[in-house]
């Protein structure tokens, strides 16, 4: 009873791990990312504002300390407690001179108050599951140390959000992110594996084939982030507008992109008939073939129909699954000694 409970948590735990990828994807199509100004806080308060009358100073308001404001085309926060007079006062804020970013849209702040709040939530989740996962400590400490190793990445990722909205998006920090999103989707996979103890199958073959997959599919996703980070410049260029020239402007990265892509659904798919050929039937190996014919119908899509922007986050999605299970794939075929 104690191992099919911790199963079912676990399983939620990884489809939380998704939420957030997903919301992640969100943030970044709909250019949300600096939707909260600062971090941890949203506007220096845990409940961000719902109206664009409350980001701009007004007389007679009851400002908490720590509250943010917009005044001249730049952010203040409030030094201390205190009332409001007819006339701003400078010496009631303090200049928040961490980034030059003021543009602020209710909705963008929401979005991306809403994925914080995932991730929150998300940390809570693996501290649980790590607490819950000492009881299977004398008989496997394996289960007990990758909990702790997801518990300490997620501190991480929590950091590196940090310095994301510090450094205005930088480019490496934001690929950083969803790599170490990743890589805490699939400790959270292994988690699962080895408590449902799962046989393996000894093949050799598809065990390499499996894992060059893996790598050309972190660089295949690595290329993804350098062609988001160019649509960002180009709409932003463009008022986030003319989606129809997007992807004209586009340099070699995305050629590179695309054409890799082929190369990776033709390794996929071979791994999947593998399988079948030797009479094992995976259910990620389904999910790896959905998630092929997905990411190459959104490729269609994006690149000939102006790249909508729910397109976007969804073909983010579909790749992560198709990373995690891939690796579930890969786990399976574990060698021992009678390879």
């Amino acid at each position: 009873m104690q191992t099919s409970s911790f199963l079912r948590f676990s399983k939620w735990v990884l489809v939380l791990v998704f939420l957030v990828i997903a919301a992640g994807a969100v943030v970044r199509s709909t250019q949300s990312g600096m939707g909260c100004p600062d971090w941890p806080k949203c506007f220096g308060q845990y409940i961000p504002p719902t109206k664009m009358e409350q980001v701009f100073f007004s007389a007679n308001i009851n400002y908490p300390k720590g509250q943010f404001i917009r005044y001249n085309d730049s952010l203040w926060f409030a030094a201390t407690t205190f009332t409001s007079k007819e006339n701003f006062d400078r010496t009631n804020w303090q200049h928040y001179n961490k980034h030059g970013y003021t543009k602020i849209v209710i909705y963008q702040t929401w979005i991306e108050y809403i994925n914080r709040l995932l991730g929150a939530l998300l940390g809570i989740f693996l501290l649980i599951q790590l607490l819950w996962s000492l009881k299977f400590w004398s008989t496997n400490k394996k289960i007990s140390g990758l909990c702790f190793a997801n518990v300490l990445l997620t501190g991480f990722q929590a950091w590196l959000g940090k310095t994301v909205v510090d450094t205005n998006l930088a480019g490496v920090k934001i690929t950083t992110h969803l790599l170490v999103a990743l890589l805490i989707a699939v400790i959270a996979l292994t988690v699962i594996y080895i408590v449902k103890q799962t046989k393996k199958v000894p093949t050799k073959k598809l065990y390499w084939l499996t894992l060059v997959g893996l790598l050309l599919l972190t660089l295949q996703i690595i290329l993804g982030t350098q062609v988001r980070e160019q649509i960002d410049e180009i709409s932003k260029t463009l008022a986030y507008g003319g989606r129809d020239r997007w992807v004209d402007k586009l340099d070699y990265v995305f050629l590179i992109h695309r054409s890799f892509s082929l190369l990776v659904a033709a390794i996929f798919l071979y791994v999947v008939y593998g399988f079948k050929k030797i009479g094992v039937k995976l259910f990620s190996n389904t999910l790896i073939v959905v998630c092929l014919f997905a990411e190459i119908i959104l490729g269609i899509v994006m690149a000939y129909f102006d790249m909508p922007a729910i397109a976007q986050p969804l073909h983010l999605l579909f790749s992560s699954v198709l990373f995690v299970a891939a690796f579930y794939s890969w786990l399976n075929t574990g060698l021992n000694k009678s390879t």
